[in-house]
């Protein structure tokens, strides 16, 4: 088990703040947050979007592919049922449900029931629909179906109106699309408690004391397991994962404004200077004065 010892940054004279200050919580000194970048990893470009297509069908409708589709596509399930069929499998497609498909494998879909409205999209490669852990040939279950109509709808408007930039339009909505949809699927299947609002209240109290305690009875966690989901999601404790922010925000200051060192310590409540440089150098392998001056030169 993780030992939450008051770290030296913790310690203050200040009374604790709460978890979530009021917008206007006064502090010492203004402070740079830190900065917010992508990470350098691959990852699979967008998917490009091709057609959509709005679909209220009946006991007649019966389409067949004998060489599959020409690009992968994604069926989206308002109303009724249908029947998808893929070499050996059958997919019933009901209301609130989706199926992406792949290309150039043999299938047919028919309405079954004498009702059957859904939406279709053709879209370019599946690397992103994986990569955002969107299963492919598998029926998936939804609970933001009237979200995910108000985009196809919107992706419609867009193809019908067409005005300066509507390509890039239409692709952005598929995007905001398949980003619902990985959402979704993420609440679902994820056994944590969502930790991003813990997260971003750390971020956003960056200059505020900094005590474990308060964001585990928030959590609603033990402890135990806080500390466990904690450092899954991020590799690092709550403690030394706040402790790097202070620093990444104590190394911008450093770079942007003239504050002095003991006072960037004091406003991101660093115990004293001395424990403020000696956690800076560990981190940075240098210490702040000589980042600044190295900086400035």
């Amino acid at each position: 088990m993780e030992k939450d010892h008051n770290n030296m940054y913790n310690r203050t004279k200040i009374k604790a703040q709460p978890i979530f200050p009021s917008r206007g919580a006064s502090s010492e000194m203004s402070y740079i947050n830190v900065p917010y970048q992508l990470t350098e990893t691959q990852y699979p470009p967008p998917c490009q979007f091709k057609s959509i297509w709005k679909v209220q069908a009946n006991s007649s409708y019966k389409v067949a592919h004998p060489q599959g589709l020409s690009t992968p596509g994604l069926f989206v399930t308002l109303e009724g049922k249908g029947k998808f069929v893929q070499g050996n499998e059958e997919k019933m497609l009901t209301a609130g449900t989706l199926l992406f498909v792949e290309e150039k494998l043999p299938c047919s879909y028919d309405c079954a029931d004498d009702n059957w409205k859904f939406y279709f999209i053709h879209f370019d490669q599946l690397p992103m629909i994986r990569h955002l852990g969107l299963p492919v040939g598998e029926r998936i279950t939804t609970a933001k179906i009237n979200e995910a109509a108000r985009l196809c709808e919107r992706l419609i408007e867009i193809l019908i109106i067409q005005t300066i930039g509507y390509e890039y339009a239409a692709n952005l909505v598929l995007q905001e699309l398949l980003l619902l949809f990985a959402g979704d699927r993420i609440v679902k299947v994820s056994s944590n408690l969502d930790l991003g609002e813990i997260l971003l209240q750390m971020h956003r109290n960056i200059a505020q004391p900094f005590r474990s305690e308060d964001f585990i009875r928030h959590s609603g966690l033990s402890r135990t397991a806080f500390f466990s989901q904690f450092r899954e999601m991020t590799g690092k404790s709550p403690n030394q994962y706040m402790l790097e922010l202070k620093l990444a925000s104590a190394k911008a200051s450093l770079e942007s404004t003239n504050t002095s060192v003991k006072d960037i310590a004091a406003s991101l409540h660093f115990y004293d200077e001395f424990h403020f440089s000696k956690s800076f150098k560990k981190r940075y392998g240098i210490s702040p004065r000589m980042y600044r001056k190295l900086g400035n030169s």
